[in-house]
């Protein structure tokens, strides 16, 4: 048998073994944090935050104390009532974002802010994140008001100066525009998946855990 085809089947096996085969690994996958709830809650803020897939960022955050409810959707675009379709062709100018409500007496703005580009994401790439390529997958921070502006630039400020990273931050500061909901196949995708099919998604299985 061909070495290549060999080492592929070694490799699934690896995967369908931390995929399927062990309880364990369900540890550290999908974590989820003690506060979430089914339905968004009101009268709580949100922050907004574009970091490449959607699926990523809002299972990361999913992971967080403090975080009540997530869904994802699109942002920072001219088109109205945008499909997914229409931004992955990315020539609306929509970023893909997660919608993060955030109970403050618990998590802060700020808190959410630093996770977002100390361990969400990587705020270096430049209009892609990883294999997912184009303006839809820019790392942007979308703020309420100059508040939340000043926050997140001080946040940037320090993680540039403290070189965390080997590039700088290229994350953009947006203004909060509308907000078009993505479509509901997409909400919660990789918990969906989970359910559906029994095991992670390969994207999951291959992320590396990220917390604070």
């Amino acid at each position: 048998m061909n070495k290549a085809i060999i080492g592929f089947l070694i490799l699934f096996g690896a995967i369908f073994v931390i995929g399927i085969g062990s309880n364990a690994a369900e540890d550290g996958f999908l974590a989820q944090g003690s506060d979430l709830q089914s339905e968004r809650p009101k009268n709580y803020p949100a922050a907004y935050l574009a970091g490449g897939c959607f699926w990523c960022t809002e299972s990361e955050y999913r992971a967080l104390n403090g975080v009540l409810y997530t869904r994802v959707g699109y942002m920072g675009g001219k088109t109205d009532n945008p499909t997914y379709k229409d931004i992955t062709t990315g020539k609306t100018g929509h970023a893909e974002i997660v919608e993060v409500t955030y109970d403050p007496s618990i998590i802060s703005y700020k808190q959410l802010i630093e996770f977002f580009l100390k361990k969400a994401h990587d705020p270096t790439q430049l209009n892609r994140q990883g294999a997912d390529v184009g303006t839809q997958y820019r790392s942007a921070i979308f703020f309420s008001d100059e508040h939340e502006k000043s926050i997140a630039k001080d946040i940037i400020d320090y993680v540039d100066m403290n070189r965390i990273y080997d590039k700088k931050i290229v994350t953009t500061l947006e203004p909060l525009s509308d907000f078009w909901l993505a479509e509901e196949y997409h909400q919660q995708y990789y918990e969906k998946y989970k359910e559906e099919n029994g095991v992670h998604h390969l994207r999951v299985i291959l992320k590396q855990p990220k917390r604070l």
